[in-house]
C-alpha cells in the first residue's frame, strides 16, 4: 500500500505521528499477532484505505495441521 502511494517509512510516521521504527516493525512481519484498534485506523486514515487493503487472513498453521491429522484418521 506504501509503495502504491509511494509513500516512505519517514514520511508514513509524519503522517500517523508513529515512530518510523513501528511503521518498519509492522511492514516487515509475516505475521501479527495482534495489531491495536486505533493503529489500524490511524494507518488506515493516512493512507486512505480500508484494513482489508493492509491485511490478509491466513488460516492457523497449528489448525491446518490438526485438520489434516483428522483426515488422516478417517482414511482406512
Amino acid at each position: 500500500m506504501m509503495a502504491e502511494r509511494n509513500i516512505s517509512n519517514k514520511e508514513l510516521a509524519a503522517l500517523t505521528g508513529m515512530h518510523p521504527t513501528s511503521i518498519s516493525k509492522i511492514k516487515t512481519r509475516r505475521r501479527l499477532t495482534r495489531i491495536d484498534e486505533e493503529t489500524l485506523n490511524t494507518l488506515c486514515e493516512a493512507l486512505c484505505c480500508q484494513p482489508g487493503d493492509l491485511m490478509v487472513y491466513e488460516k492457523e498453521e497449528q489448525e491446518q495441521q490438526r485438520k489434516h491429522k483428522g483426515n488422516e484418521s478417517g482414511k482406512d
